[in-house]
């Protein structure tokens, strides 16, 4: 804002046009191809887990399933015997800890 030197009030002035940028000639886009060129295939990536990692958590799921089918052989009522009390969810719980250890186990190189 500049004041009117005249009038002593406030107007809005524009000093001058903005300039427009020069047009610089640019090369045409290369047509879209493969990232990786078409020589070399596309890399596959890599599964987070080896066969041993996967092998182990379906022990682990074996061992889940197991606890459970364990917990309903209790004859007790309401599954209140040792069998749906304590031995099934010991053996879940163990199943938890196989795949905790699935996870964290290093795929071989």
């Amino acid at each position: 804002m500049a004041k009117d030197k005249q009038l002593g009030s406030t107007t809005l002035v524009r000093e001058e046009p903005a300039k427009k940028a020069p047009v610089v000639a640019t090369a045409a886009p290369k047509p879209l191809t493969s990232r990786f060129g078409s020589s070399e295939p596309a890399p596959t990536a890599a599964l987070p887990f080896g066969r041993r990692n996967y092998m182990i958590m379906l022990a682990g799921i074996g061992v889940i399933l197991l606890g459970f089918f364990i917990m309903s052989l209790d004859k007790e009522e309401f599954g209140f015997g040792f069998l749906g009390l304590t031995l099934g969810p010991l053996v879940v719980f163990s199943g938890f800890v196989i795949e905790f250890f699935a996870i964290l186990a290093r795929p071989r190189s």
